[in-house]
Formats: C-alpha cells, sequence, structure tokens
C-alpha cells in the first residue's frame, strides 16, 4: 500500500531507510485484519534515478565510502573520456601506420609489427613491476598521476609514429612499453585508491562500480568518437588541436582527481609534512590539511634519504655496532638508526619484533634530523626545545673522522626527544582523524634481532 502516510489506518508499529537515502517506509497494522501494510514515506522517490543510483554507485553509498569518493570520481570521470577521445586519435594514427588503406602493405608485415608492440609491452610490464611495485603503495597519488602522464606521452608518440617510416615499428614498440608501464602503476594505484575508499570491506563492490562507470564513460567516448572520425580523417591540423585540448583536459581532470583524495594512512610524504609542523609548532595537522600539501608531481626533498629496513651491515658504515648499543641499550624501540653524511642518508635496521608504531617513530626520528639539518642549512633559528639538539648536528657534521662520539650524542638526545614525544603525538594523530595501525612507509624486509636473550632463544629455536 502506498500514499500519504497521516491517511494510512493502522498503528504505526516500524519505520525503516535505506542507508542514509531519502527511501523510506512505515508499517502499520491494519485496523481490519491486523495485517501489515506497507507505507511508502519516501520523499522526492524517482525510480529511474534509484536505478542509476544502485547500477553505478556502491550499494550504502555514500555511507560505505570515504568523503572524498564523489569528487575523485567526478574529476576520474572527466579524465576518462579525455583518455578515450585520445585514444582514438592514436589509435587512426597506428592502424595508418602499419598499412590500413595502403595497398602496398602485407598482412604478414602489419601483424609482425603488433606482435612486437605487444612484446616490448610485456617486457616493460615485467620490468616496471619489479623495479617500483612497492613504491605504488606508498606513493599511489604520484604514481596515479606519472601513469596518466605516460599514457599521454604514449598517445603522442602513436599519433607521430607514421611520420617515421621505416623507424616506424621501433616507435610504437617504445609507446608499447610506455602503455604497460602505465597499465602497471594504473592499476596498482587505482587498487589502492579503492581500498582507501572501500569503508565496509567492500573492496570488490568499489572497484565493480567504478568499472561500471568506467564503461559507461568509454561508451559515450565511442558514440562521440565515432563521429569524430569522420572529421579527423585526412586533417592532421584537426587532428592535433583535438589532441592537446583533450590532452590538457585528462592531465588537468587527472590532478584534481588525485588532489580530492584524503588518506588518512601515513605515507613517508604525509608523515614529512606532519613531522615538519609538529616540530615547529607541537601541533598535528588534520588529514586534509597535509593532502593538500602532499606533492603529486615531485618526490619529497629532504638533506638526508630515510633507508628503512636495511641490512645492519649498511648501518653500522658510519657507526660501531658497540656504539650503536650504547645508544639504544635502554631503549623500548623497535629499531635501531644512525644517519651516514657522507652518502646522505639515515638508514634504520627494524628489529623482527617491531610494529607499525615502530616504524612511524624510525620514520619520526628520521624527519627530526632533517629538520634540523634543513634549518640550519637555510640559516634559520631553531625552537629552544631543538637548539641543543641543533649544535651537536653541527658539531658531528663537522667531525670527520672523529664522529662516532659526537654521533652518538645527536643519536641519544634525538631519541629521547622522539621517545618523549611519541605517546602524545599518537593521541593527537587520532584525534585529527589519522589511522596508525597502517602505514605505507616504503620498508624493505630485512629484520634483526640483536638482544642477547632472544639471540639464544633464536638460536635454540634453529
Amino acid at each position: 500500500m502506498n500514499g500519504d502516510p497521516s491517511s494510512a489506518p493502522g498503528k504505526l508499529v516500524c519505520r525503516e531507510q535505506y542507508g542514509s537515502t531519502s527511501r523510506k517506509h512505515d508499517y502499520r497494522l491494519a485496523k481490519q485484519n491486523g495485517m501489515l501494510e506497507k507505507v511508502n514515506v519516501s520523499k522526492n522517490f524517482n525510480s529511474l534515478f534509484h536505478i542509476f543510483w544502485a547500477v553505478f554507485l556502491p550499494q550504502g553509498y555514500p555511507d560505505t565510502v570515504s568523503e572524498d569518493y564523489l569528487s575523485y570520481q567526478i574529476w576520474d570521470t572527466v579524465q576518462a573520456f579525455a583518455s578515450s577521445i585520445v585514444g582514438t586519435l592514436a589509435s587512426h594514427a597506428v592502424l595508418k601506420g602499419v598499412g590500413v588503406g595502403d595497398e602496398t602493405a602485407t598482412v604478414l608485415g602489419a601483424s609482425l609489427t603488433w606482435l612486437y608492440k605487444d612484446g616490448a609491452g610485456m617486457l616493460g610490464r615485467i620490468l616496471f613491476a619489479w623495479a617500483k611495485g612497492t613504491a605504488l603503495d606508498c606513493e599511489a597519488k604520484r604514481w596515479r598521476l606519472f601513469a596518466d602522464f605516460l599514457n599521454d606521452l604514449a598517445f603522442f608518440i602513436d599519433i607521430i609514429s607514421p611520420l617515421f617510416g621505416t623507424y616506424f615499428t621501433l616507435v610504437v614498440c617504445v609507446s608499447g612499453i610506455f602503455r604497460s608501464i602505465v597499465g602497471v602503476a594504473g592499476g596498482a594505484t587505482r587498487a589502492a585508491l579503492t581500498q582507501h575508499q572501500a569503508r565496509r570491506n567492500n573492496m570488490a563492490d568499489v572497484s565493480a562500480k567504478d568499472g561500471s562507470q568506467e564503461t559507461l564513460v568509454n561508451l559515450v567516448a565511442l558514440l562521440c568518437s565515432i563521429a569524430m572520425v569522420k572529421f579527423v580523417t585526412g586533417h592532421q591540423i584537426v587532428v592535433w588541436v583535438l589532441f592537446v585540448v583533450f590532452t590538457s583536459l585528462h592531465l588537468y581532470a587527472n590532478y584534481r582527481a588525485v588532489r580530492a583524495v584524503r588518506m588518512e594512512t601515513l605515507s613517508q610524504a604525509r608523515l614529512h609534512y606532519l613531522a615538519q609542523h609538529y616540530f615547529i609548532h607541537q601541533k598535528v595537522l588534520d588529514v586534509a590539511t597535509v593532502n593538500r600539501l602532499e606533492p603529486v608531481v615531485f618526490p619529497v626533498r629532504r638533506p638526508l634519504k630515510i633507508r628503512l629496513g636495511v641490512s645492519l651491515g649498511d648501518l653500522t658504515r658510519s657507526l660501531s655496532f658497540p656504539g650503536l648499543m650504547e645508544v639504544y641499550e635502554r631503549s623500548m624501540t623497535g629499531y635501531l638508526l644512525g644517519v651516514d653524511y657522507k652518502r646522505g642518508s639515515v638508514d634504520i635496521v627494524l628489529s623482527q619484533a617491531a610494529d607499525t608504531l615502530d616504524q612511524i617513530q624510525a620514520c619520526l626520528h628520521s624527519e627530526l634530523l632533517n629538520f634540523i639539518l634543513d634549518q640550519i642549512n637555510q640559516g634559520k633559528e631553531l625552537g629552544e626545545n631543538l637548539k641543543h639538539l641543533g649544535n651537536l648536528v653541527q658539531d658531528s657534521r663537522k667531525a670527520g673522522q672523529d664522529t662516532e662520539d659526537k654521533l652518538k650524542s645527536v643519536l641519544a638526545t634525538s631519541l629521547h626527544f622522539v621517545e618523549s614525544s611519541m605517546s602524545s603525538l599518537t593521541r593527537e594523530l587520532h584525534s585529527q582523524g589519522w589511522v596508525t595501525e597502517m602505514a605505507y612507509l616504503g620498508a624493505d624486509e630485512w629484520r634483526a634481532l640483536w638482544d642477547d636473550q632472544e639471540l639464544q632463544h633464536d638460536k635454540k629455536d634453529n
């Protein structure tokens, strides 16, 4: 039974709502026979709209996805449309290059060109995944934008490929390699962003609906491309005008899409901006502010590179193992940290028992040393709480061969500062909406034991 609930007979026994949408029902008991009657009390209900909603948005939207979902998907839809149009222009050029429409071209030659292109792409996909697989999780935004830039570069190469004559096959192989890298980087970062957006263990649903949205966009772009191809054939100036317009739109939409994402997990880049502000103001920035500061084009630059999860042998190049133990023997941290000024790195050995908070503290420790060096290099004044440590860092860096004792002082003092700050910092991170149960800090896989009792226990187990 549908209608105005005020006119429905019987006692109201239940009211239900579909998520946070306007879809609502009242259930009343009929006076005559006591049967349950359903009354639709939805406001502005439009069945066509809700069908579209159900087909293209995750179940339970917006409660089941992150707050940035809609803004990201809008810009992602724009970039997908622009990319599809540019892809049509590129495909048109490649087909012309392999001999479509040319009576002198052979099927064998065209087939070999296509096979070489696909083979080069397969090799590029394997090599890129091996070289940069871990970084795709840690810097999903930057690699997402990189993938789309490389995709446009591959389209550009495809469009100019017919101009290279006998080198056409080599040129399209290069574009094939670029596009294979796009496939790896784009697919992996899309998975990372989907994991961020899915808030109710619904990653598969979010991913599937994202695929549906992209398919719809590509279908619309296909219809536009059918009409467009007739006008661009034989008109190279029109091709280039369309390429510039839609490539610019594609890159801009991608930039806005990744800028719309607000990740609550810590990465090296986000922790860098959190730490910089914390060391100056003793306050933790909120998620939205840090995500606005996070670079999506170029990586964060530091005086010292942070190497997390290295082998102990890398760490003892700048400080002897007994020296390290003097610094960390009373510490409850799950890491050993050393500084190598010559190599320009902070090296961190992780314990086998180290958890995510240990990794966050180790990286915060590294950021503290980087912050002090950066302030010194820029000639800026350090706050009262860091002046003593700044003097120790200056002395340690200038000490040359006699640096061990001074370096131990730097490590011990900085460790004390970080340990004393960690408890309050963690509370503030949680209050500002940050997640510390997981982090994307790019740790390598080396793990070590250095406690005597643990070593003896491990020896017995082996």
